[in-house]
């Protein structure tokens, strides 16, 4: 077995759905370009922090020296459906995003990455380095998952995996060891435009542009301040993040749940008590939350959120 083989068979004994391999050149230039327009028309809001290490972001073997290879990795999060209940509909409550009902992906993912290269270094020699990546560093890592094969990026702009649908966690390791790569998938959305009918606020428009500043995941997440009245009305009883996009995807519907069972999900998240959160102390955010991406929007944001919220039930009831 090669040495690619036997990295992939760990990945997914470690727990990974996905893994596929790619070199460490920079990402295709047709993405650089396109990369490059979208931040320099505006679309990236108040989100300054993609504008740094652009270099970086597209030229993986930068954020290592001597990079040959990157190892991506995908995670399905679909949650499963939860059991219907009689809803207490004296309890106004907003919703959370399926991938923050689950415990935070990020150290999740790193501390398997971690366990994948230690058994690289043991199976490869230790002489060679790695840099794992999960989120936070600067890399284009949807369009080196889809340049490793495991998917493709739709229209919502998120990876589409043909089997798993869009709910992935992706994550990568760049490093010096030089591996067979693997080839894109072919497929794409055709002349699917349902995740753009579907979006409340039209961030997503049919010639391919996506705004982040009229996005209810980076309004709810990002966005510092008094969000627009009319984007805020959009936003519904929606508290953290956003679903429609993913949901109205084909490839959605099919997908199987998360079957790690070492990922911890919350059913309780799905939906939060509106007033329970108005009420919240920031002792009791940063406990209730500690283990969350919920907590990266901040107590106060949380609360400009569930204020929306429940103006909007009251608005529609």
């Amino acid at each position: 077995m090669s040495l690619s083989k036997e990295i992939k068979c760990k990945a997914i004994e470690l727990g990974f759905d996905l893994i596929g391999i790619t070199d460490a050149s920079p990402i295709d230039t047709r993405q650089v370009e396109l990369l490059s327009r979208w931040l320099k028309s505006g679309c990236p809001g108040q989100m300054s922090y993609l504008h740094n290490n652009f270099e970086k972001r597209t030229q993986p073997a930068l954020l290592l020296e001597n990079a040959q290879s990157v190892i991506c990795v995908g995670l399905n999060y679909k949650p499963p459906k939860q059991n219907p209940k009689q809803p207490d509909t004296t309890v106004p409550t907003g919703k959370v995003a399926s991938y923050a009902q689950y415990e935070d992906y990020h150290p999740f993912i790193k501390e398997r990455l971690h366990k994948l290269t230690e058994f690289i270094s043991s199976a490869g020699g230790p002489q060679h380095k790695f840099k794992i990546c999960v989120d936070s560093v600067p890399l284009a890592e949807r369009s080196l998952a889809a340049r490793a094969g495991l998917g493709f990026i739709g229209k919502n702009r998120m990876l589409i995996n043909p089997e798993l649908g869009p709910q992935i966690f992706l994550g990568e390791i760049i490093t010096t060891l030089k591996l067979s790569t693997d080839k894109p998938i072919t497929k794409n959305c055709s002349n699917c435009d349902k995740c753009i009918t579907a979006c409340p606020t039209h961030a997503l428009t049919p010639d391919g542009q996506f705004d982040a500043n009229r996005c209810i995941n980076y309004l709810t997440i990002e966005y510092k301040g008094r969000i627009p009245p009319k984007l805020a009305e959009k936003t519904g009883d929606r508290i953290f993040g956003c679903n429609e996009c993913v949901i109205a995807c084909p490839y959605q519907i099919n997908a199987p749940v998360c079957k790690n069972k070492h990922f911890k999900l919350y059913n309780n998240r799905a939906k939060l008590d509106l007033g329970r959160i108005l009420n919240l102390t920031q002792q009791d955010f940063d406990a209730e939350f500690a283990d969350s991406t919920i907590r990266r929007s901040g107590l106060e944001r949380l609360k400009r959120n569930a204020r929306i919220c429940l103006e909007n039930i009251n608005r529609y009831s």
